[in-house]
């Protein structure tokens, strides 16, 4: 049997928005803008291990002043990106305290507290992160996300439909509302929206993840494993792709649903 954490990267990569993507434009993926550029660092970094390197000076700049908005914003996003979910929070709560009007805070503290599965009350710290007569479209992404992930599919649907206005084509929201679309299993316009988000220039690997994802569960295997090898090495494609057969012939078998293995939208970073 293909081992199962291949598979966790095939369906989880994509992850993000909140469940889709949390970060709207965020990270590298979902389109997920890089707060720390904001300190004046050219080239933010963005794998685990410079996030990392990063982590005591970014430390160090937060202790000496916790109410200075970018510090804190990007402080957090590098506890973020290595797993320190909940100490992020608590770094963008104390910063929220300090700037209780500072809307990017806001939404670098809803995102956050949507990461670390607070949903609830993400949801309304992203609310006051904008204003409608001058809406965010990363803040309606992460927004979407967070609907999402709370099974309002219609609404997060509105809200992607909303960032698009601004934003056409934005990758990041295509690929949250190609997944949206998957939770609620209309797979033909999941691909048809994820197809367009891969067109897009400067696509993120986890979008082609989420199309091969559902192309994948839509039968189509040697086309998915061909779209996941453009990111993975073959090996590893072929691997998540057979455990995805695998897992449909189960689903067959048992009537067990695949929701579980399925990534989720991505609020940002």
């Amino acid at each position: 049997m293909p081992p199962r954490p291949s598979v966790a990267r095939l369906l989880a990569s994509a992850a993000a928005v909140f469940v889709l993507a949390l970060s709207a434009g965020g990270c590298s993926n979902i389109g997920s803008p890089e707060t720390t550029a904001s300190l004046g660092t050219p080239n933010a970094p963005r794998t685990e291990a410079e996030w990392r390197g990063s982590l005591d000076t970014l430390g160090a700049r937060y202790r000496q002043n916790p109410g200075d908005v970018d510090v804190a914003i990007a402080y957090a996003r590098a506890l973020r990106a290595t797993d320190q979910r909940a100490q992020a929070v608590a770094v963008l709560q104390q910063a929220s305290i300090r700037n209780p009007r500072s809307m990017p805070l806001l939404g670098a503290y809803g995102r956050a507290l949507a990461e670390a599965g607070q949903y609830q009350q993400a949801l309304e710290t992203l609310n006051r992160a904008h204003t409608p007569d001058n809406p965010d479209w990363r803040v309606l992404n992460a927004q979407g996300a967070v609907l999402d992930q709370m099974g309002r599919h219609d609404e997060a649907q509105r809200h992607y439909a909303s960032a698009l206005k601004i934003v056409p084509d934005e990758p990041t929201v295509l690929s949250n509302l190609g997944l949206s679309y998957l939770l609620t299993k209309d797979l033909k316009t999941a691909e048809i929206t994820l197809r367009r988000a891969v067109a897009q220039q400067n696509v993120g690997p986890k979008v082609r993840q989420n199309l091969a994802l559902v192309v994948g569960l839509r039968g189509r295997f040697e086309e998915a494993e061909k779209i996941a090898s453009a990111d993975l090495p073959e090996s590893t494609a072929a691997a998540n792709v057979a455990y995805l057969r695998q897992m449909l012939a189960q689903q067959r078998d048992t009537k067990k649903g695949v929701r579980a293995y399925m990534p989720t939208p991505d609020a940002g970073s």
